[in-house]
Parts: C-alpha cells; structure tokens; sequence
C-alpha cells in the first residue's frame, strides 16, 4: 500500500508539473504573464520532477537554459540518493 501511495504521489504532481511546463510555454509563446522558475522547481522537488524532464521534451520548452537545467538535475539527484537510501534502509532491517 505504501508504494501505490508514493507512485500515485509522483503521478499526480507528474501531472502536475507538466501541466505547468506548458502552461508556462503558451504563455511564452503569447507573451501572457510567465510561471516563475521557482514555482517550477517547487513543483519538480515535490515529486514532479518526470512530468518536467516530460514536459520539457513535449513543449520543447526550458531545454537550453543551463543554469535551469542544473537544478533540475540536482532535484532529479537528489530523489535517486533519497530513495537508494531508503532502500538501503529497508534492506538493512
């Protein structure tokens, strides 16, 4: 039950997130008022982070700024060593 609760956690701010991603490509497109990058980055460190690398590649948006994408492969890092800890945790007991 635990991991259904974490993989529709991930899912759902998926969803999320690249419902945001483009969005904030539209609104680029159409000069409107723009999603701040730290929003998108709230969103991707709240488990988000696969609907961003998935937005990212479907909007074709956010791709060339290297300093954005460092923090989103930080982020991205950061959840691998949590969850290799997790498991390393777990296989322990």
């Amino acid at each position: 039950m635990f991991w259904i609760a974490i993989l529709s956690i991930y899912a759902a701010m998926s969803l999320v997130t690249l419902f945001m991603y483009g969005l904030d490509k539209y609104r680029a497109i159409n000069n409107g008022w723009r999603i701040p990058e730290r929003t998108l980055h709230t969103c991707e460190l709240l488990c988000g982070w696969p609907g961003a690398l998935a937005g990212q590649a479907l909007f074709r948006h956010k791709r060339q700024k290297l300093s954005f994408m460092l923090v989103v492969w930080g982020i991205i890092l950061l959840h691998v060593a949590m969850w290799i800890c997790i498991f390393w945790l777990i296989r322990r007991r």
